[in-house]
């Protein structure tokens, strides 16, 4: 796992606090806000897990040239 899936997942974690905490304080920009923030950290988390795979493909390529 590299630092964009752990930021995303932390991201999105935090945005579903930020939704429970506004639908506990009726806060609907606060809920709001953490319906963004969820969707950006599923998005960072999405492009970090590419990343990594493609990654692990470079790796995979340039062990079997070696061959």
């Amino acid at each position: 796992m590299n630092r964009d899936e752990l930021e995303g997942k932390a991201d999105a974690l935090k945005g579903k606090f930020k939704q429970v905490a506004g639908d506990l304080t009726k806060n609907p920009a606060l809920h709001d806000e953490g319906v963004v923030d969820e969707v950006e950290g599923n998005t960072q988390a999405a492009v970090g897990g590419i990343r990594r795979k493609v990654g692990e493909a470079i790796t995979d390529i340039g062990k079997a040239i070696k061959k």
